[in-house]
């Protein structure tokens, strides 16, 4: 690894870490420059600002998610439906073991920003939008398997695929307010029931 790249990836290991556990708009460039130890003239080598360094975050972890437990949960080799509950089970223990690590539940990095900046910042919420469709997607594709198998009845698979991440999203939203990841697994089950007709 460069010299560059080390520096780069302390950049955003540092970010990462505060954008999520707190949040963007408490988060300053110089915390993150003194956290990576640099100076605020390397940041800006890096990052023209500190959206570009939000951006760049998002893509982060939008790549480890879907290289991580997203990939392991959308398993080809799983049936169409276990994959929806196996997405479920990871959000669960996920939260539940950062929870123990840190005292509190993080939430959804996407979704925390979403919440903090889509009225304030239309190429952040573009981004993320962008990372809700790539996981609708995933949704999407089981679901579409699932009806081809004869597993479910034939449903409306892009709109169901859309409410089921909604009510994921929901969930972790309110496992977050409640600090507690009891939450996810108490309303989990319900998720893969749900359904949205043809019309």
């Amino acid at each position: 690894m460069t010299i560059a790249m080390n520096t780069r990836d302390r950049i955003l290991d540092a970010a990462k870490s505060r954008f999520h556990s707190r949040s963007y708009a408490d988060v300053g460039i110089k915390e993150i420059c003194d956290t990576a130890l640099i100076q605020k003239g390397s940041f800006y080598h890096f990052f023209p600002s500190k959206r570009d360094l939000a951006l760049a975050v998002i893509d982060e972890f939008a790549s480890e998610w879907a290289n991580g437990f997203v990939a392991e949960a959308f398993d080809p080799a799983l049936p169409p439906m276990e994959r929806i509950s196996y997405m479920i089970d990871a959000a669960y223990y996920w939260q539940k073991s950062v929870k123990e690590k840190h005292g509190k539940i993080p939430g959804c990095l996407f979704g925390n920003l979403v919440l903090e900046v889509s009225t304030k910042d239309d190429i952040l919420r573009a981004r993320l939008n962008a990372v809700f469709e790539v996981s609708k997607s995933r949704f999407k594709e089981a679901l579409e398997e699932a009806v081809k198998l004869n597993a479910i009845e034939p449903l409306n698979t892009d709109l169901t695929a859309e409410a089921m991440l909604a009510y994921l999203e929901g969930m972790i939203l309110f496992a977050k307010a409640q600090n507690d990841p009891e939450v996810i697994y108490k309303l989990g089950p319900a998720l893969v029931n749900i359904r949205i007709e043809l019309t």
